[in-house]
């Protein structure tokens, strides 16, 4: 064959070369009532807006808007799936190489000396061998292995970017959360600090009362061991609030010790007062990384199966090598030395292919619980999202009843204190007063907190965006 016959057979293969086995990809659509407008939305503490990406600026606080900017550039976690994305593309480059001719260079030298034995009488016993040769080989993609792969590598790349995006959410709703719980103990040490504080003006009042005969020891007891109870949950409040600080610090990338000071500087908890943006279920699986992930995947088993099928098929390797074999250095660029050969390759499991179709079997399987999977993600992001939007709703609901329950103890517990300086009441109707706005006081910093976290819950269920990419649930190219 001469060079002539070897290109017009290199470029009817190419020809053929679109013609790629297995399944074209179509991206999965989800069920219609997944796009409609979430139950949840029809509250007034939500508006059906487009959900905004960097959501924890609604805070409107700079302090936490740094220590995200300090997560996402130094979490350890989002460092981990940066590198995957490296890895991820290093592959896709690796089996994107496959369509450009692989070359090779080899060149080899010896030295050596017969033995007398082995050498005809007046013959040279020393010589030398200089071997030097280029080879080029180029496998025509007949049935679509190569292109296969490299959609199969896209996707994953995909994949990679959209879990990292995943990562991104979860730090960013950790950090959030952490700030908040960090904020919102320290509110909660304000409150168990300032009911202290009352109790040890219960217990001066009932200890002077008590001087003068107005009441039992008993009350005494009582009313300080009211007091003593009161201190003793400050240590639990502040070992919490450490533990919300250290976090912050961790997943900041960060040491306890280098934790910014305006950090613990913030005393009441975070909140949006806004209507919070939440959109429609068709936003919500365009957004989701997690959705979007499961989709790649699918994208890329799909692809799969077409590198498994197209094996049924002869595999076409066209090539050729150039050469020269000199015996001594000096007449390794002469004429006579000079050698290249030019051939095709054809390479055919065949009738067998028991194994090849496995592997196909294999790869369908993958595909099978790839869309399954898909399904699901997608059913879990609308369960999330409607979970946490139930729960936010609640949460300010309870908030505002224990609201009305703290206003009310604390107007009990001063009418009680009034009534007992004008000795109406005992000292226990007191202490029962004072127990009770205690208790209301905690139960409300703790559903203060409780509101926060459901926002930051709701809004860890909404996702995030931090790429300017196709959403790949919305696109059927790989």
């Amino acid at each position: 064959m001469n060079a002539r016959h070897l290109l017009a057979a290199l470029l009817a293969a190419t020809s053929l070369a679109a013609c790629a086995a297995g399944p074209d990809y179509v991206a999965p659509a989800p069920p219609a009532r997944a796009e409609a407008d979430f139950i949840g939305a029809a509250s007034p503490e939500v508006a059906t807006s487009p959900a905004q990406a960097d959501w924890w600026r609604l805070y409107d606080d700079p302090v936490l808007d740094a220590l995200v900017s300090d997560a996402l550039a130094a979490n350890t976690d989002i460092r981990v799936a940066v590198a995957r994305i490296e890895r991820a593309r290093a592959s896709l480059r690796g089996t994107r190489s496959q369509i450009l001719p692989q070359t090779s260079i080899e060149g080899s030298g010896t030295c050596g000396r017969a033995s007398q034995a082995r050498t005809l009488p007046g013959a040279d016993r020393e010589g030398r061998t200089v071997d030097a040769g280029l080879s080029v080989s180029y496998e025509v993609d007949l049935f679509g292995r190569v292109s296969r792969g490299i959609e199969a590598s896209r996707a994953g790349l995909g994949a990679a970017q959209e879990d990292a995006d995943a990562v991104r959410v979860t730090v960013v709703a950790d950090t959030v959360r952490a700030y908040v719980d960090a904020a919102s103990y320290a509110e909660q040490l304000a409150v168990a600090q300032h009911t202290v504080d009352l109790l040890d003006r219960s217990v001066r009042i009932t200890g002077a009362r008590f001087e003068r005969g107005l009441n039992q020891k008993l009350d005494v007891i009582r009313v300080t061991q009211l007091r003593d109870e009161q201190a003793a949950a400050i240590p639990a409040i502040q070992a919490q609030r450490d533990a919300a600080l250290f976090r912050l610090a961790t997943l900041t990338g960060k040491t306890p010790q280098d934790l910014p000071a305006a950090a613990r500087e913030r005393r009441t908890t975070p909140d949006v007062t806004q209507p919070i943006p939440v959109g429609d279920g068709r936003a919500l699986l365009a957004r989701r990384p997690d959705v979007r992930a499961a989709e790649r995947r699918l994208a890329a088993d799909t692809a799969r199966i077409g590198v498994a099928t197209a094996d049924l098929y002869p595999r076409i390797t066209l090539g050729g090598s150039v050469g020269t074999t000199a015996v001594g250095a000096t007449d390794i660029f002469a004429g006579g030395p000079l050698r290249w050969l030019l051939g095709s390759l054809i390479s055919w499991a065949f009738p067998n292919q028991e194994a090849i179709r496995a592997r196909i079997g294999e790869a369908k399987a993958d595909t099978k619980a790839d869309l399954a999977a898909f399904d699901g993600t997608v059913l879990h992001a609308l369960e999330e999202t409607e979970t946490a939007l139930s729960a936010y709703r609640n949460a300010l609901l309870h908030k505002q009843q224990l609201a009305s329950a703290r206003e009310a103890a604390d107007r009990a517990a001063q009418v009680s204190i009034a009534r007992q300086s004008r000795g109406q009441i005992d000292a226990l109707d007191v202490l029962d007063a004072q127990r009770t706005l205690a208790q209301s006081e905690a139960a409300y910093a703790q559903a203060t907190q409780g509101v926060a976290r459901a926002q930051v819950d709701l809004f860890r269920a909404l996702g995030g965006t931090w790429q300017d990419r196709p959403h790949a649930i919305t696109s059927a190219a790989p």
